[in-house]
């Protein structure tokens, strides 16, 4: 079986832990993943199996929890979730971004797991670690086995 993983990359942290966690699904002999990336300039596709969205936090202005927020960067992901009826098929979110940032840190998750009714399922910081990777698999390797 083989699931996707619907993701935004800006800085690279994200591409690269994706790249991972595809390398290490291949050799697990359980679910195996294909990446779409998308961007401002993809173009809107229906979905029409379940699916995994990894999105990193890009903050401009607010802090998220006390004087609203404004996330940058990211807009292309939500757009092309909410796209038709595919946020019915987003089974999960992943969240990255920097443990500086303190409550800000995967924010941008956590409001796309609410905004389009989905677990946020696991995290990682920056480009994740070898660690972080088999983690991830098991969480998404779970929640497909809830959904089944």
């Amino acid at each position: 079986m083989s699931i996707r993983l619907i993701y935004i990359s800006q800085s690279g942290n994200t591409r690269a832990f994706i790249q991972k966690l595809t390398t290490y699904a291949d050799t697990q002999g359980g679910p195996t993943f294909v990446s779409v990336e998308i961007n401002d300039l993809s173009p809107d596709n229906h979905e029409t199996s379940p699916y995994f969205a990894f999105v990193p936090t890009y903050l401009d202005g607010g802090n998220g929890i006390d004087n609203g927020v404004k996330e940058i960067l990211t807009n292309a992901l939500a757009d092309y979730i909410d796209y038709g009826n595919n946020a019915r098929h987003l089974i999960g979110v992943v969240g990255s971004g920097n443990k500086n940032f303190n409550a800000q840190y995967v924010l941008t998750a956590k409001r796309y797991a609410q905004m389009f009714d989905a677990p946020l399922v696991g995290d990682f910081e920056l480009r994740g670690t070898t660690t972080d990777v088999a983690r991830i698999y098991d969480a998404l390797c779970q929640r497909l086995s809830e959904i089944d």
